[in-house]
């Protein structure tokens, strides 16, 4: 019955398309948390079927988890349920991997053990389990302090492609949350950046900065105490530690006259930006629940590091927001790396609802302040005195098009046939769309008169099957390298390593 309920969710996919309602009060759960509603969205029908499936995987390889919003389970089904949900746990508590840190930190160096395989401190009366894996010997303090380097990043590309911040984009957004006077740090999905802060206040006695870092990689929980690490999920706000994580990050936020909190994150680029959104709300609504006064119509200053071409969907649930100019690159990604010109520069970067003109950015790399916008830009970024505005996105040179009233791409031509910009060798027929929604022309999807407004769901209407080709050929146009269901962080599974070979006869 579920595997012909897939089915047909799958097959309305295709002849349709899948919209987000968002996390719903008892919405059943499965290893990541309470499972987000969906709608399924057939062709020739305004109604669309709901159902329930996985908030952190949109690939059911990883989480075969999916309901019928009116289905209904049986107390099997459910005890069942409950029993998997509860066998893909991981086997220690975060207590558990703080005692045996505790411990492992007190042998010697020789008997300092890393299982790769297994991505975990090997204690001495855990070897012998551990015989046949590849590991790593004598770890060293310096490796303790520094776990994104000693844990492999996992890399299955649909679910948790893990990228890193590259040493130079962590230590920009130190220098500037220092240079602004922040000094706590909500870290959602940015490891690299709390270990940088973590380890610089260990060391230096006058650090004044202090970090939380809400990850759904549980593998850091054998690095960090329950003060420094909250096992969590950013597409539904869900604190896999329960009530006692949710007030170590209530407690967090909670900041004394002399003290400021931001917020930084580094959600998947494949996440779903409704999600992500709503999670973000609700940990800004964490912060002003903690203050006593001044700051209720406020919001948490945040830094949000995202691709520039999904701009106009974060100014879309948070319109306090502005795109600077600054290039995040990453270690261990071939593409998104500093340095590059011309169409290979990384397209990451970073959202904010602090004011512009307070975000200085390196002069060494080639920003420079425009006096006009009252900003720091990219050193290909020119103001337009059309426009009135620095309008370039990619840190190429835009051009004005006087016939779109509006600058594009330099590697974009205006179309008579289309009446507007793009690509020389595009096809005209495919151009011409209207609405997300609908395919309807004169409006967009967030005024589209299909739109259910009770949530943040989209009514497909007749026009969707039709549209659907042009815009799986606009959206990969739009993303580019960037692959739009990858995810970036771990969901409770390690990566595999080859054994070594048995050399025995």
């Amino acid at each position: 019955m579920a595997a012909d309920a897939e089915g047909e969710a799958a097959a309305g996919a295709g002849s349709g398309g899948l919209a987000l309602l968002g996390a719903v009060p008892g919405a059943p759960c499965c290893p990541h948390g309470p499972a987000l509603l969906f709608v399924k969205t057939s062709q020739g029908k305004d109604e669309g079927r709901r159902f329930y499936a996985c908030s952190a995987c949109r690939d059911r390889k990883d989480c075969k988890f999916f309901q019928w919003e009116d289905e209904k389970v049986s107390q099997t089904r459910l005890a069942a349920r409950e029993e998997y949900n509860g066998s893909h746990q991981p086997p220690c508590t975060h207590r558990q991997n703080v005692e045996r840190y505790k411990n492992f930190v007190l042998l010697p160096l020789s008997k300092r053990r890393f299982c790769q395989e297994c991505q975990q401190l090997l204690l001495p009366d855990e070897w012998e389990k551990h015989l046949s894996h590849q590991f790593l010997s004598d770890i060293s303090t310096a490796q303790l302090r520094s776990p994104s380097q000693l844990l492999y990043p996992l890399e299955n590309k649909k679910t948790n492609a893990q990228y890193l911040f590259a040493d130079r984009s962590c230590q920009f957004l130190l220098d500037l949350i220092i240079s602004l006077g922040f000094t706590r740090v909500l870290s959602v999905g940015t490891p690299r950046l709390h270990e940088m802060i973590q380890s610089k206040a260990s060391q230096e006695e006058d650090f004044r900065v202090r970090s939380l870092l809400l990850d759904i990689d549980f593998r850091y929980s054998q690095f960090y105490t329950e003060d420094e690490f909250c096992h969590y999920n950013m597409f539904n706000h869900y604190f896999f530690g329960g009530e006692a994580a949710h007030e170590t990050c209530r407690k967090f936020l909670h900041q004394e006259k002399d003290e400021r909190v931001i917020m930084v994150t580094d959600p998947p680029f494949g996440g779903l930006v409704e999600a992500l959104a709503s999670s973000f709300k609700k940990l800004m609504a964490m912060w002003k629940d903690t203050e006593k006064g001044g700051n209720k119509d406020r919001e948490m200053p945040t830094f949000w590091v995202f691709p520039y071409f999904f701009e106009s969907r974060i100014l879309e649930f948070f319109p306090s927001f502005s795109m600077m100019d600054y290039q995040v690159d990453y270690d261990n990604h071939a593409l998104y790396k500093h340095g590059k010109t011309g169409r290979r520069q990384s397209p990451v970067r970073i959202f904010t609802n602090l004011s512009p003109s307070v975000i200085v950015l390196p002069a060494e790399e080639g920003y420079r302040f425009c006096a006009i916008c009252q900003r720091y830009v990219s050193s290909g970024n020119h103001h337009c005195e059309i426009c009135n505005s620095c309008t370039s996105k990619d840190g190429r040179r835009w051009k004005h098009c006087a016939l779109c009233e509006r600058c594009v791409k330099p590697s974009w031509f205006h179309c008579n046939k289309c009446n507007c910009c793009a690509l020389e060798s595009h096809s005209c027929e495919k151009t011409n769309v209207g609405c997300f929604v609908c395919g309807k022309a004169g409006h967009k999807r967030s005024t589209c008169p299909s739109l259910n407004h009770s949530g943040t769901s989209l009514q497909a209407g007749k026009g969707r099957k039709r549209r659907q080709k042009t815009l799986k050929t606009l959206k990969r146009a739009e993303l580019g390298v960037c692959k739009r269901w990858a995810m970036k962080y771990a969901v409770f599974s390690r990566r595999k390593t080859k054994k070594k070979k048995d050399t025995t006869p």
